[in-house]
């Protein structure tokens, strides 16, 4: 039969007997709630609402009803803006900042207990993985406005010391007064402990002031590595360094700095060779080389030019293509009527007598007017 055939539904609602009433989901519309067809409900039963209706559906719905309004209550999660930050600043947040960004306190200690985000300290949240950027974050989040990492934290950072330490120094305002904790040591400042600049993120020293300040807890010779290398790795240069090291009343190793830097601006580029440069070659009255020589698209550590002869100074063994390099600039200087010396550690620091007597000798072969001179610890120049 046509479905335009069959009889229609009775427009009236279905019978229904007292106390068989089925509670609708927490989702349901507020008009199909129970209550909102309460009254209707009474009328047709022939009885009328009662004032106490609403307790009484608590009580016979056992607190379903407290229930259902819990479970209505909306679900926060971090905002984009929120989520770029933390992603900004290695995964950590103050409590300032998410409910700042409009993540309420409720919704964060959901997050805290779904294990989505960790409580890293007291005012601290971040998103795992957390990595050691993430605890230098942290710390200058702690240390509040203005504050910066420094120490060797900051030397890691600035790409001159490999390892990052376990300890992460802060410096903060002076007027700040926040309590070491975890692997934070917090530092007051004044205006004058160092320059204004504050550089990358996490915030930091500028790399100058990073390396003066390693010089109070860094041997003589291990802080003379620090300076050469930030040069030769072009973090900095000897002219900053040396105008940030004049805007300090105190600075240790001021002395060898200053040779340092005039050691730095002609040529040498590591601790070995300002080693030859003062053990061998100025103390037993060498000629002076040239640093750095470029020739036939090569770069060679000391030549002596009009002379043929080429040192080239190797602060560690050499292996693979490194070493394949030192061959082709061995073979570029036989072509080229040059003669090339090697020597390491052992040679320049631990015997640099017989070295300077070494290259004297084929100086004076190659055509050297002068002769070599005795230094302190010389027993036999000839």
């Amino acid at each position: 039969m046509p479905c335009s055939n069959r009889s229609a539904a009775p427009a009236t609602s279905p019978t229904r007997r007292p106390g068989t009433s089925s509670a609708p989901p927490p989702w349901a519309p507020e008009a199909h709630r129970p209550g909102a067809e309460w009254g209707g409900f009474c009328t047709e039963f022939g009885a009328h609402p009662s004032p106490l209706s609403t307790s009484s559906r608590r009580a016979a719905a056992g607190g379903r009803g407290r229930a259902h309004v819990g479970s209505m209550r909306t679900r926060i999660d971090p905002p984009p803006g929120l989520t770029d930050l933390v992603a900004l600043q290695g995964g950590v947040a103050s409590i300032e900042q998410v409910m700042g960004l409009g993540l309420p306190r409720r919704s964060l200690q959901r997050l805290v207990a779904q294990r989505r985000w960790v409580h890293l300290c007291r005012g601290i949240y971040g998103v795992e993985p957390l990595t050691w950027v993430s605890h230098a974050w942290a710390g200058t989040l702690l240390g509040g406005d203005r504050s910066r990492i420094g120490g060797t934290a900051a030397l890691h950072l600035h790409g001159l010391v490999a390892e990052p330490p376990e300890q992460i120094d802060v410096w903060v305002p002076r007027e700040q007064r926040p309590g070491d904790r975890g692997p934070w040591r917090f530092r007051r400042e004044t205006p004058v402990t160092h320059s204004g600049a504050t550089v990358g993120g996490p915030p930091r020293l500028a790399v100058e002031d990073a390396v003066l300040d390693a010089a109070a807890d860094l041997a003589e010779d291990d802080w003379a590595a620090l300076v050469i290398t930030t040069v030769q790795c072009r973090r900095s240069t000897a002219r900053r360094l040396a105008r940030a090291a004049r805007h300090r009343q105190r600075l240790r190793h001021r002395r060898v700095l200053d040779g340092l830097l005039g050691d730095v601006t002609d040529g040498v580029e590591s601790p070995l060779e300002r080693a030859y440069l003062h053990a061998v070659e100025r103390a037993h009255g060498l000629p002076r080389g040239v640093r750095q020589h470029r020739s036939h698209g090569m770069r060679r550590d000391v030549v002596y030019r009009g002379l043929g002869v080429v040192v080239e100074l190797d602060s560690r063994w050499h292996d693979g293509r490194i070493r394949f390099d030192d061959m082709w600039r061995d073979n570029v200087a036989r072509l080229s009527d040059e003669i090339t010396l090697r020597y390491g550690w052992p040679h320049v620091v631990g015997s640099p007598c017989r070295t300077a007597q070494q290259v004297a000798e084929l100086l004076i072969a190659r055509g050297w007017p002068g002769l070599p001179t005795r230094c302190d610890r010389c027993r036999r120049v000839p």
